[in-house]
Parts: structure tokens; sequence; C-alpha cells
């Protein structure tokens, strides 16, 4: 079994975070102390990433398959054959039962981590009670009909991985904060924390761009039934913010939320605002 390494903090509601492309759980720690302080919130590296042993190839599946198999079920309880939890009623503090998957989690996944939160949905239903999908794109190349980045970004981000790794991940960070008035502090932010773990090796980069560039979740997203959220930032050049209402017309029942000058690190450029978009959708999911 590929040893994955995970971090878990607080109490409560269970929500699981999915970091992006080449990064690694550092990313989320500030973030996560304060969503931990009313949840219990598990941060996890994806294969290859972090303290996570690599797999290969490293296909959306594995992926998937790895952290599902090291993320245990919520606890839940049979009644004649069907997993259920309890649930307060609103106004008289009693509580009722509502069938759920017997994993009661909620899953957040950020940019790449959004389409592995997805292929997790769609493959392992029972393991997943709520989607927050977080600077993500269910299909991030760009088309005439469909929002997204470039492909020729993308190609040439694979092309310059194997003349200069560090130089590469350094550029696709300073992109992500492109626009933002304090992106030299945000840009300072994001080095001291995906620098504290050697980057992941080329075939493991090279990997999660080809993810990138050929997944297309919109089947899997259109046909969710769980309560699905999400987070744009409206200074994101990576993924742009007209995804929201394309999503929405995929899945009508999608709660959209847009922070207007955040870019594509919302949790470390807007804390409050995620914290508290995060903290309203968790609050309403009996889980």
């Amino acid at each position: 079994m590929t040893k994955i390494h995970l971090e878990t903090f607080g109490k409560g509601k269970p929500i699981v975070l999915v970091h992006g492309w080449a990064m690694h759980t550092g990313i989320w720690r500030e973030f996560a102390k304060q969503l931990a302080q009313n949840y219990r919130v598990t941060c996890i590296d994806l294969p290859g990433h972090g303290r996570s042993e690599k797999i290969d190839p490293f296909t959306l599946e594995r992926i998937s398959d790895e952290l599902v198999n090291i993320i245990p079920p919520s606890p839940s309880f049979s009644k004649g054959g069907n997993e259920y939890a309890s649930c307060p009623r609103e106004g008289n503090g009693q509580t009722s039962l509502f069938k759920k998957g017997a994993g009661g989690i909620c899953w957040l996944g950020w940019s790449l981590g959004a389409t592995v939160v997805l292929d997790i949905a769609d493959r392992y239903p029972e393991r997943v009670s709520s989607l927050v999908l977080l600077a993500g794109n269910p299909s991030y190349t760009q088309t005439e009909q469909w929002p997204g980045m470039d492909t020729g970004l993308l190609d040439d981000f694979a092309g310059h991985l194997n003349k200069n790794c560090q130089a590469t991940l350094l550029r696709f960070l300073s992109l992500q904060v492109n626009g933002l008035p304090d992106r030299k502090i945000l840009l300072k932010t994001l080095k001291e924390s995906v620098f504290e773990c050697d980057a992941p090796d080329k075939n493991t980069l090279q990997g999660g761009l080809k993810i990138l560039k050929e997944a297309d979740l919109r089947p899997v997203l259109s046909g969710l039934t769980i309560p699905v959220s999400a987070i744009l930032g409206g200074l994101d050049t990576l993924v742009p913010v007209a995804v929201g209402q394309k999503m929405q017309q995929l899945l009508p029942s999608l709660e959209l939320n847009v922070i207007d000058r955040a870019g594509h690190v919302p949790f470390l450029s807007h804390s409050r605002e995620t914290l508290a978009i995060i903290s309203r959708f968790m609050d309403e999911q009996c889980i």
C-alpha cells in the first residue's frame, strides 16, 4: 500500500482538504487551523507530493483510489440495511434521521484537487456527502463553449519542466497571484509553504499536467445529487470566473460563490471570506 501523509485537526463535522498541482499539505496550514476551530479537518498530500509516496503512473483513478483508501468513512449507523445519521431538527432540539452515504464526509478540492474530489464523488459516491470546489474547473482546457486555460499554456509548462523544474514551478506560483494588489506578500507565502518539502518528481508533475489538460468531469458534475459549493476568485487567471455560470447550467443546484478581489488562492488572500462561505455550507449539511 502506498504511504499517504495526512494531518488532522479539530473536532466536529469532517472535511478533507485536497491541494492542487505541485503543492502539499503545508499550503493549508494556517487556513486549516482556523477551519478546525469548528470542524474536523484532514489535510492530505497527493501521491508523490509532500510526504506521500509516489505512484506510477500518476493518474486520476490511482490518486482517487489512494485517497479513499487512507480516509476512513465517517461514523454512521445502519437501520434496515441503509446508512443513516442523526441530524438536529430546527427549533425543537430533537433529532431526525436522514439517509446518507456511509462516508458522511465533505471533500474540498482546490485547483487540481477539485478534479480529484469530483472523481471520488463519481467513483466512490458512498464516501462523499458534499463537495466544495475551490478555484476548480471540471474541464480546465478552454474551448469556444467552455472557459478555461489555453492548452498552449499547459503544453508550455510541460515542455519547460524537463528543462528547469524549479523555474517552472516559480512561474506557476506567480500566475496564481497575478494581478492581485498584495501579490508580492502572497507569493512569498506561497514560496515558503511550497518549498518546505522537495518538489514532486518530473513524472508526477507531468502526470498532473496531463490530468489538467485531458480530464473532463463535466458529465460527473451534471449527474451529482449531493450538495456542491463552488468558490471562485474574480481575478483568477487560471480558472476564469465565467466558468461558474457554466457549472450552474450543468448543475442548477450548485451553490456559486465569487470573491471578487481574489485570484487562484482565495484561502490565502481572502481567508476570512473563504472560511465564512465554507462554514455556512458545512453548517447547512447534516453530516
